[in-house]
């Protein structure tokens, strides 16, 4: 599938799978880069890895042609509680931004919420992050409530959920 950048005009083949435990280091690498910075590292590899092996857990990865090789654009875990499924970690390369890995994650995610019989997903988002707040108010997320001190006393978070319409 191609996803055209809206802000550089470049088309990207982005293709999604499960994720792997060879996986876990770079999705690691990815979230303390781009999700945790100025936080304590807690999505280690091997936390990672527990959810990889995890049946009550979904991770996908978008990955995209380099070299010979792939290159992991974007990844995203979510656990399936007794409620609701939870989106736990969502993170995206820079160089992919703004070019639907993310959207496009989530939406996949959503839909196996759905399809699992969940009426709803929620997440929570640093209070600072004011584009991931856009993205997800864009996707039909609400803010639900302020969460003080959520990342290990050094931040908030902003708790937000979307309910998600029934399959069919």
């Amino acid at each position: 599938m191609l996803y055209r950048n809206r802000m550089m005009c470049r088309s990207v083949p982005i293709t999604h799978r499960a994720g792997r435990k060879t996986d876990a280091p770079t999705m690691a690498r990815m979230a303390r880069n781009y999700v945790e910075d100025g936080l304590k590292w807690t999505w280690r590899p091997r936390r990672i890895q527990r959810l990889l092996l995890d049946p009550e857990a979904t991770v996908l990865v978008a990955e995209t042609p380099r070299g010979a090789g792939t290159e992991i654009a974007g990844f995203a875990i979510m656990r399936h509680g007794l409620e609701n499924a939870h989106l736990s970690l969502l993170a995206v390369h820079p160089y992919y931004r703004r070019r639907r890995v993310a959207r496009n994650l989530l939406e996949r995610l959503e839909d196996i919420a759905r399809r699992s019989g969940f009426g709803e997903i929620r997440l929570e988002v640093r209070t600072g992050n004011h584009a991931a707040r856009e993205f997800y108010r864009e996707l039909g997320y609400r803010e639900l409530t302020c969460l003080p001190g959520y990342y290990g006393g050094r931040e908030s978070a902003l708790q937000m959920a979307r309910e998600l319409p029934a399959p069919g």
